[in-house]
């Protein structure tokens, strides 16, 4: 990505993150990055195209942390520790992202639907990695998708806690209370 089209996307991320899809114009992201209409319509057509670009990065990147980090692991509990700490490091440095494809998961339009479909399928990969531990008898019998939606939501709550102590999250407190908190209960004895 040239600098120009990285300007765009990351000016782009925050102020949709602040103001709102809806809230944020062409008009004000050009004015923001310092570029003409023209620059920005050169890398991106839409103000849509700039938002699923967005969501399809940033759902590429945190898919391929996960990927590459349990491709070396064999427990399927490390396996779920690795996914719990990858996602607590994306929204901590990620926040924005995490901010924008959570707020709009809601409704109908279809970026609601596409973040919906990608919040899913990400969710997927841990009920995947759930089933796995389950059939090992790693991990006590459960419904995976409850288990892996769980997951998902409780390390997103990250982003509550960061809100609530004004303050970057300490992420290995973070994921050792997640540990102590969620993956000791699926640990089958």
């Amino acid at each position: 990505m040239n600098k120009t089209k990285r300007k765009i996307f990351e000016t782009s991320m925050k102020l949709f993150a602040q103001k709102g899809y809806d809230a944020t114009s062409i008009e004000e992201i050009t004015a923001t990055v310092g570029v003409a209409k023209g620059t920005l319509y050169y890398h991106f057509s839409s103000k849509e195209e700039i938002f699923n670009f967005l969501v399809e990065e940033g759902m590429k990147l945190l898919q391929n942390s996960i990927d590459i980090k349990i491709s070396k692991l064999d427990n399927t509990i490390d396996k779920l520790r690795a996914v719990i700490l990858i996602q607590i490091k994306i929204i901590a440095k990620y926040e924005d992202f995490m901010t924008i494809v959570l707020s709009q998961i809601w409704g109908h339009e279809p970026r609601n639907i596409m973040c919906k479909d990608k919040v899913i399928e990400y969710i997927k990969t841990i009920e995947e990695l759930v089933k796995e531990g389950i059939k090992k008898g790693e991990i006590i019998d459960g419904d995976p998708e409850i288990i892996a939606s769980g997951i998902f939501g409780l390390t997103c709550s990250s982003l509550v806690y960061k809100m609530k102590i004004k303050e970057e999250i300490d992420i290995p407190k973070l994921y050792k209370e997640f540990d102590n908190s969620i993956l000791k209960g699926l640990v089958k004895k």
